[in-house]
């Protein structure tokens, strides 16, 4: 999956327009352009397309976490420079504070079947004996049970929180 892929899907569930993806870079202190994010949406298939950097969706889902869990007291976290999967299914996981049997039941509304054991391994250090690489289908597996599961309410709580 590309990065831009993961942000078009976070975006599509979270019914998120141009500007609030801004504000969540906002979120971070970093600034940019409404502009930048248009072009990072674009289609795969157009020349404008710009690819986001890791360091760009690992901001953008530190808002994300900022924003669904709230202020953390203390420095803003840094954003990673490199991001795998694992860095980004965890950062998913925390900004919707998901235990692990609920993440478990989200790969089963696709047919993905997962142990608690298999799915610790993807939270688990990258030196750990038991780590294992999250490959891009059991990313995209989550986004799209994500999907199935909470298109509509995660849409309508954010929403709601932007209008407080």
């Amino acid at each position: 999956m590309t990065n831009n892929d993961i942000l078009r899907r976070v975006r599509y569930l979270f019914n998120f327009s141009e500007n609030k993806i801004v504000g969540l870079f906002k979120l971070t202190n970093f600034d940019i352009q409404k502009t930048d994010v248009s072009a990072w949406l674009r289609k795969e298939e157009d020349p404008l397309l710009v690819e986001i950097s890791d360091k760009e969706l690992a901001i953008f889902l530190n808002g994300l976490i900022i924003e669904r869990r709230g202020q953390r007291e203390g420095a803003h976290p840094e954003p990673e420079e490199s991001l795998s999967n694992n860095m980004i299914l965890r950062k998913l996981r925390i900004a919707l504070d998901l235990k692990s049997d609920e993440m478990l039941q989200l790969f089963e509304l696709v047919d993905r079947k997962l142990s608690k054991h298999e799915l610790s391994a993807f939270f688990r250090k990258p030196d750990h004996k038991s780590y294992r690489n999250c490959m891009d289908q059991y990313l995209r597996n989550f986004l799209t049970a994500l999907q199935l599961k909470y298109k509509n309410s995660l849409a309508t709580q954010s929403t709601d929180s932007t209008n407080l």
